[in-house]
């Protein structure tokens, strides 16, 4: 049963909801989870067991949070992105336990549908592409372009993806269809655009 029994939204009697938050219609906020004043949440989200969503940090529209993952002030998911367990984001590049710096936190941009995986870490500063992939237990450290596929330490591009989540192979023509959904895709000056058609 939500604690919040006048607002559209469900969280459980665990969960921390501070006062000064904005939370959308149908998000469900599970065990432990702090949300913190100044935050904002989109519809239809799911933040899994333990997770801190920061001041000022924002989620868009149906984005799923797993376990363990603590987004911080600066952070900025847009809509439809998943961050896998225990992922992490920083929000100082230079931390110093002696050192305050809560007036320099560096933004991190995640567009639109792209996916984080398990245990990897994101530093601050940088945007993560649309519908990127970031393979679990990756460290990345600088811009990754929309599709790109990141793995490793330091996270480096091997290939690209396709909105459903599957390896692009591009053909002669660069071209490479979705196995999932036959859209098509084009790769074109380092970059790649998924196509305006209709799979048939």
């Amino acid at each position: 049963m939500s604690i919040h029994s006048k607002t559209p939204f469900f969280a459980h009697e665990t969960a921390i909801i501070d006062e000064g938050c904005a939370i959308g219609e149908g998000t469900k906020i599970w065990h432990f989870c702090h949300v913190m004043s100044g935050s904002t949440i989109g519809e239809n989200c799911s933040l899994g067991q333990n997770v801190m969503v920061g001041a000022h940090a924002v989620l868009g529209n149906n984005v799923k949070v797993q376990n363990n993952v603590s987004i911080y002030t600066g952070v900025v998911c847009e809509d439809d992105v998943f961050l896998g367990p225990s992922m992490v984001f920083t929000n100082v590049i230079n931390p110093r336990s002696a050192v305050v710096r809560k007036n320099m936190f560096i933004k991190t941009l995640v567009k639109r549908g792209a996916s984080i995986g398990a245990n990897a870490t994101i530093i601050c500063g940088i945007t993560i592409g649309a519908y990127a992939f970031i393979g679990a237990g990756s460290v990345v450290t600088k811009d990754v372009k929309p599709y790109a596929l990141i793995v490793g330490n330091p996270g480096r591009q091997i290939g690209w993806m396709s909105q459903f989540g599957h390896r692009l192979n591009f053909d002669s023509n660069e071209l490479a269809v979705c196995p999932e959904s036959g859209e098509q895709y084009s790769f074109k000056n380092e970059f790649v655009e998924k196509l305006n058609n209709n799979p048939g």
